[in-house]
């Protein structure tokens, strides 16, 4: 398979149509497999991925430290994407804070670089933004990043479409990262328009529900102890027992087509604007393959509405964080 290719924004940098998502392969799923994450990387790298996606909080730091081991003799090939501003403290990985401060943005910067060792970040995201903080300040000081050759690209996580246009003012935008998939449809509130206007490439993360929409996910039973979408209100209680009644008639459609649910999924959010490259998660080697078999999955007008006819925008039951982290999206 050749892969197929994608422009980051209107006057960015070209990426393969679909990213590898790294945080499952650290941190807040179970079964952590240094081997099986690096074997994946590879299959990556070997299949034409060329967006590897991290951030300083996953682990925190052992993820942009298990990129950073891979990476060498491998940097020219792999444009790669982290974020700051989400804080984690090793001692404590349960407690979160928030920093959009600019001296906090240098100090940031130098850890993901040091790292990843590496000595350009090709996309560096706002992971949150600092309700304490103007996002024109902190746009300014990652603008001061870029001059200084530490950052290639900017970008933000999780923002309204008001905030990215005030940070649009200050310095270039390249992409806008938010969750977005067939039962997480908030991005359609006005960031998917904004992004289609400004020029600004937009990068879904978690397309495949975290999971749930491959249908592999049976009951609240398949997650181990310490998996954190136990924590999750979708993956709780009744709110479990509705979306999995969705994500069966997305299979059996997907099952009409020959493909897989995954797959399915995945090809819906393709086809939603040609500004979009979603990132997924795996760390096995044959579901990354299949699941880049997605590229290849053309959906009709037709087999576009009968998606959305039996999983419509707002079908999902339950929100997709616990309260406290809900006050952090959409920002």
């Amino acid at each position: 398979m050749t892969m197929k290719m994608r422009r980051l924004g209107a006057s960015g940098p070209q990426v393969s149509a679909l990213g590898l998502g790294c945080m499952g392969m650290s941190d807040f799923y179970a079964g952590h497999d240094e081997a099986s994450a690096l074997a994946t990387l590879d299959a990556a790298l070997d299949a034409g991925v060329t967006l590897f996606d991290t951030a300083d909080a996953y682990g925190p730091h052992s993820n942009e430290a298990l990129l950073g081991r891979w990476l060498r003799g491998k940097r020219e090939r792999v444009f790669l994407a982290t974020k700051f501003g989400l804080v984690r403290d090793p001692a404590d990985p349960h407690a979160r804070g928030i920093n959009g401060r600019p001296e906090y943005v240098r100090q940031a910067v130098d850890g993901s670089l040091r790292r990843l060792g590496v000595e350009t970040i090709d996309l560096y995201y706002q992971h949150r933004i600092d309700p304490q903080v103007p996002v024109e300040e902190t746009v300014g000081a990652l603008a001061e990043l870029v001059a200084a050759g530490k950052v290639r690209y900017l970008g933000l996580s999780e923002v309204s479409a008001a905030t990215l246009e005030r940070a649009c003012t200050v310095h270039p935008i390249t992409a806008v990262q938010s969750e977005y998939s067939l039962w997480t449809r908030d991005p359609e509130d006005g960031v998917l328009a904004a992004c289609a206007r400004l020029g600004v490439g937009f990068v879904p993360y978690s397309p495949l529900g975290r999971g749930f929409l491959t249908g592999a996910i049976r009951s609240p039973e398949d997650f181990a102890a310490d998996d954190y979408r136990r924590t999750s209100p979708r993956f709780q209680g009744e709110n479990f027992a509705r979306n999995l009644a969705l994500v069966e008639q997305v299979r059996a459609l997907a099952e009409h087509k020959g493909v897989t649910a995954a797959q399915l999924a995945l090809a819906w959010v393709l086809a939603q604007g040609e500004y979009i490259v979603p990132i997924f998660g795996t760390t096995r080697p044959a579901n990354l393959r299949a699941n880049l078999a997605a590229l290849d999955v053309e959906l009709t007008t037709a087999e576009l509405a009968a998606i959305e006819a039996v999983f419509p925008r707002d079908a999902a039951a339950g929100a997709r964080y616990p309260q406290a982290m809900m006050t952090l999206v959409n920002a």
